[in-house]
């Protein structure tokens, strides 16, 4: 895949994805306001809370050069002469960066690991931690199509970078902020809340998969892609 050889062509994957285990690892086991050691029992919902503020600077740089750089050096010229539909070009760039989010988000298994056998008696909790993973991979994808939205319309990688980091905060926590507004405090709060993204993925943590969610999601990232698919149309 291109967005695989690109991504890890040069030393700027290598180092995203080194840096965003670093930061785990640190927050995870060493400071001591975060530290799990310090906690007296086997959990990972530091890991959670963090992962999602970490990712979003993790999955714009693996996004950003998807479509961007497409623009930028002539060959979405080429696409364009191939017999490939827009669909299956945005598809094919959105698996290839997703496929390196869940790769990323691998080793992070070893911080599970670790605290199951670090823990004395009864462990983490399995049910609720592979529910938060399948709620950190719904975020990873959510955050994969805002990343190839934003890179389909520049060819700058930086401002690619930009767009997708702001608009991936907005979407976890900014209907979260609107909610708590003086004006929204009747009922309407819990609406807004349901709009983004840490109301669904707080939910799906708690190691209940519900339909609703999971339908919230594959919303969410369809919308950007259908975007992402008229913008390569209209260029």
């Amino acid at each position: 895949m291109k967005e695989w050889r690109q991504f890890f062509s040069s030393l700027t994957g290598y180092i995203a994805i080194i840096v965003f285990l670093l930061l785990m690892g640190l927050f995870l086991f060493v400071f001591p306001n975060s530290s799990i050691l310090d906690f007296g029992y086997a959990s990972l919902d530091n890991f959670f809370s963090l992962a999602p503020w970490i990712m979003l600077f993790l999955v714009p740089t693996i996004t950003m050069r998807s479509i961007a750089d497409e623009y930028k050096t002539g060959t979405f010229e080429i696409l364009k002469t191939l017999p490939l539909s827009p669909s299956k070009i945005v598809w094919g760039k959105y698996f290839g960066c997703l496929l390196v989010v869940a790769v990323a988000l691998l080793p992070t298994l070893i911080y599970a690991f670790s605290i199951q056998h670090l823990s004395d008696k009864g462990g983490i909790d399995v049910g609720g931690t592979a529910g938060s993973y399948v709620g950190l991979l719904m975020l990873g994808a959510v955050y994969t199509a805002v990343g190839i939205c934003t890179s389909s319309f520049t060819n700058n990688t930086v401002v690619a970078f930009i767009l997708a980091a702001f608009g991936c905060f907005i979407l976890y926590s900014g209907f979260n902020a609107v909610s708590q507004l003086p004006v929204f405090s009747k009922g309407i709060d819990y609406y807004i809340q349901m709009m983004g993204i840490d109301f669904h993925y707080k939910s799906i943590s708690r190691g209940v998969i519900d339909t609703r969610d999971i339908l919230y999601f594959v919303a969410v990232i369809f919308l950007f892609l259908i975007i992402t698919q008229r913008n390569l149309v209209r260029r």
